[in-house]
């Protein structure tokens, strides 16, 4: 029993083979029952009624609401707890789909499929935006991610309903997804699949929603462990502190000796901060 939950908008051009493969897939490997849930996230192209001339089960946005709403929309309206994510442009291997159940069910939380090829890599603007993405979600989890937000991935209903409200409504949300099941000491692997080309034109907008998801990476270390950032700050202040220090030695210059020890208070009060918000964030819980 599985669910494929698929946000669409204006997919008209591959929703149909989407669909298909889904269906196919699950037919084939004994999956059934399983529904396909496509969220029409307002298009204007006739997706919704394609999807449904397909087999889909189709819930339709009156205007966009964004990636990670639709994603909320169908979990929520998914009939069973296995939960498979896919986007319907066609870039995910549907196939590569019962190698991740059989990954799922040996234990872990999620399973995420970790993009490889080309057409993963297909811009040189794109790569260096996702290191530093990833970069800042490593460090905010401590470990090392593969793939921060890859949009093929398994996980049960039942565990991602108390996340829901906090996960980011726009192309975030499976970062905000990695961020909350690492930060809660949840089981998640990654298993290697091929990346396609897409049919289409892509809805992302690079610069723009990078910064939306530095922003939210950011609200979630402050929410899941808010020392981490008062840290970061604190041992900046301090490495200030030492650069206007040896300033003031080899110039002789009273004003950097001040400025170091204003640094070296500045990372007290900011360690401090972040030990008062751990405390807060235990009593809220």
């Amino acid at each position: 029993m599985i669910s494929f939950i698929i946000p669409a908008l204006n997919e008209g051009a591959a929703i149909a083979a989407t669909v298909d493969s889904c269906l196919e897939v699950a037919r084939k490997h004994g999956l059934e029952p399983a529904e396909v849930v496509v969220v029409d996230d307002g298009s204007g192209d006739g997706t919704g009624e394609m999807a449904a001339l397909h087999g889909a089960r189709v819930i339709r946005h009156p205007i966009p609401g964004g990636y990670g709403n639709a994603l909320k929309k169908g979990i929520l309206s998914a009939s069973y707890d296995t939960i498979v994510i896919l986007d319907a442009d066609g870039t995910y291997p549907v196939d590569r789909v019962p190698d991740l159940l059989a990954r799922y069910r040996m234990g872990f939380d999620m399973v995420v499929g970790q993009r490889t090829g080309a057409h993963y890599r297909e811009s040189s603007f794109k790569s260096p935006l996702r290191a530093i993405l990833r970069m800042l979600v490593e460090f905010t989890t401590g470990q090392k991610i593969p793939d921060v937000n890859s949009g093929l991935r398994v996980f049960s209903r039942q565990t991602i309903l108390s996340y829901l409200p906090r996960l980011c409504n726009t192309f975030s949300f499976t970062t905000s997804l990695t961020l909350a099941y690492y930060m809660t000491g949840k089981f998640v692997d990654h298993l290697p699949i091929d990346y396609y080309s897409r049919h289409g034109k892509s809805k992302v907008r690079l610069l723009r929603d990078s910064l939306r998801t530095m922003q939210y990476i950011i609200e979630a270390i402050l929410y899941y462990n808010p020392l981490k950032i008062f840290l970061l700050m604190s041992l900046f202040c301090l490495v200030l502190s030492v650069f206007f220090i040896a300033g003031a030695f080899f110039t002789k210059i009273v004003s950097f000796f001040i400025l170091g020890l204003g640094n070296i208070f500045m990372a007290l009060l900011i360690f401090s901060m972040g030990l008062l918000a751990v405390q807060i964030r235990q009593l809220m819980k």
